[in-house]
């Protein structure tokens, strides 16, 4: 019975739908009182749940693909005798690995008022233009570009395409740029808890859309881009590592950079590469 009982719980939080992620608050940490800061108590981020691991511990159902979470134990055969969760479980074990690439936009015309206008700059454009010839030089089969659809990130998308023919894009306004999470320790420009509370449950969205394990039927390893921002980009590593959160702003990252993470079947997740820009001569490298 105590085993049953075990099982049960472990099932329990399948994940939502995208939309309903969309409505996940995003914990923005206390309020300062006049500004100042304050010491965090070990305070857990909304979308952590209360089933969150503590400091150090690897939670193995992080994108709620764990097998056995995916079983429905209601329906057990218990008059047969017979245990049939293993062989149902298999019916949902991932069987590859994906590869997923994050790209920071290329330098862009920071002063302009209006979003469209931010266009990239020259140099922006030879950024992008280093950036695919690298992602052609690993020889891969890539499956998909995924950006954001703001101006800078589209238009790093469109040259970094010219030298990966073929390969199908796809626009989303989940990865625009935007503040994730009150950054640890904070920051000296303060922002008022509705742009995080705002901008952090779209980006965590992005995040459970995006990053997680393969999906059962998928029988060879993919390697995805995603062209997007460096905002959302440091958040999607802390959180995939289960790193705090809120340290993403301890991260940084140039223009134009390459950011590799590899997701196995079992959900173990790796980083490869952390803002690589070393295909790029010194000159031509940036952080605007």
């Amino acid at each position: 019975m105590a085993f049953r009982q075990a099982l049960q719980l472990a099932a329990c939080g399948l994940a939502g739908g995208s939309a309903a992620v969309l409505f996940s608050a995003v914990a923005v940490g206390k309020p300062r009182a006049g500004g100042d800061a304050e010491p965090r108590v070990g305070e857990s981020p909304a979308w952590a749940g209360a089933a969150r691991a503590g400091p150090g511990v690897w939670d193995p159902n992080w994108d709620r693909r764990e097998p056995l979470s995916l079983v429905n134990l209601r329906k057990r055969n218990l008059g047969s005798g017979d245990d049939d969760v293993p062989p149902r479980m298999d019916h949902y074990k991932a069987k590859a690995t994906r590869h997923i690439f994050l790209i920071r936009h290329s330098q862009y015309h920071v002063d302009a008022s209006l979003e469209k206008d931010r266009t990239l700059t020259p140099l922006g454009r030879e950024q992008a233009e280093l950036t695919g010839l690298r992602l052609a030089s690993l020889g891969l089969k890539f499956n998909k570009i995924v950006h954001s659809s703001m101006t800078r990130a589209v238009e790093t998308t469109d040259i970094i395409c010219k030298h990966l023919p073929g390969v199908h894009t796809v626009s989303t306004d989940l990865l625009r740029e935007g503040a994730p999470i009150e950054p640890d320790p904070p920051v000296s420009h303060w922002k008022p808890d509705a742009v995080y509370y705002e901008d952090g449950a779209r980006i965590e969205a992005a995040f459970r859309n995006f990053i997680h394990r393969a999906d059962a039927k998928q029988q060879e390893d993919s390697y995805e881009v995603f062209v997007c921002h460096a905002n959302v980009i440091r958040y999607i590593v802390c959180r995939a590592l289960q790193f705090p959160p809120e340290g993403w702003l301890r991260l940084s990252l140039n223009n134009g950079s390459i950011t590799h993470l590899v997701v196995r079947p079992d959900g173990r997740v790796a980083l490869r590469a952390l803002g690589d820009t070393g295909f790029m001569p010194p000159d031509k490298i940036s952080r605007s």
